[in-house]
Order: C-alpha cells, then structure tokens, then sequence
C-alpha cells in the first residue's frame, strides 16, 4: 500500500482514508488510547501524536505502516511502554473494534554493570552512612 494511497492529505474535506488507535501506558504508567494522524508530505507519510500537551511526528517514510512503527520507536525512546495499535479506519469506512490490535514489545532494558548502579546510588544521595552525624 503506497504512502499516497493510503493517506488524506491535509486540509481535505473527506474522512480519513487510513487511521489507528495507538494504546498503552506513559512515562507516567498512565494508561491511554489515542488516534493516530497520518500526512502525507513530500517523501512519503508521517505519523504524528497527540496526548495531552505532547506532541510527536515520525520522520517521513515511503508507507504508513513504516511511519507507525517509527512513531512507536520514538515514543518507546520516551519511555512509553505497552504499546499496540488498531486500525480504525481503511479506505474511508470505520471499522470499530472489528481489527486486531497489534503489540510492539517494549525494548529490553540496557544492563547496568554494578559500577554504574553503585554510582547512581552514591550521587542520589537519598543514603545516610551510619556514624555521619545527622544535620
């Protein structure tokens, strides 16, 4: 499916052709559910995000399900986690909850090595040594 043929372009009267819900939990652990906006502009399709005050576009791509996955690697990037996306609309006709949702794992956590982690915890300074008087 092309980029084109796939997108309304902005400021067009009609429906959309193509939309998803896109769900899951914040940096907040809150959780939400979102429509996502597709444009078409030179380059190809970009998917953008609005939650709240927050807003993201994904760089322009060739497809629509490449400008979806790109939105949910910038928003994993964030720190939103438990993402899944539905489509909501194809080709101008609503399809509810008729459509499977798709999952997008979350990315696996970097491994600290336990250096990095004694550091983080010596410059919290959320600790009190026993034997430091206290203020």
């Amino acid at each position: 499916m092309s980029a084109e043929s796939s997108v309304s372009k902005p400021g067009a009267a009609h429906p959309p052709k193509e939309q998803h819900q896109l769900a899951g939990l914040d940096p907040r652990e809150r959780g939400f559910n979102r429509p996502v906006e597709f444009e078409y502009v030179e380059g190809g399709c970009r998917a953008r995000l609005r939650y709240e005050a927050f807003r993201i576009a994904a760089t322009p791509v060739p497809t629509s399900d490449e400008a979806l996955r790109s939105l949910v690697g910038l928003l994993h990037e964030q720190g939103y986690r438990q993402l899944r996306t539905q489509w909501s609309f194809r080709e101008g006709q609503y399809l509810g909850n008729r459509e499977p949702w798709i999952e997008y794992p979350d990315p696996m956590p970097v491994p600290q090595s336990w250096w990095a982690r004694l550091t983080r915890w010596l410059t919290r300074g959320d600790h009190a040594v026993s034997g430091d008087p206290q203020p």
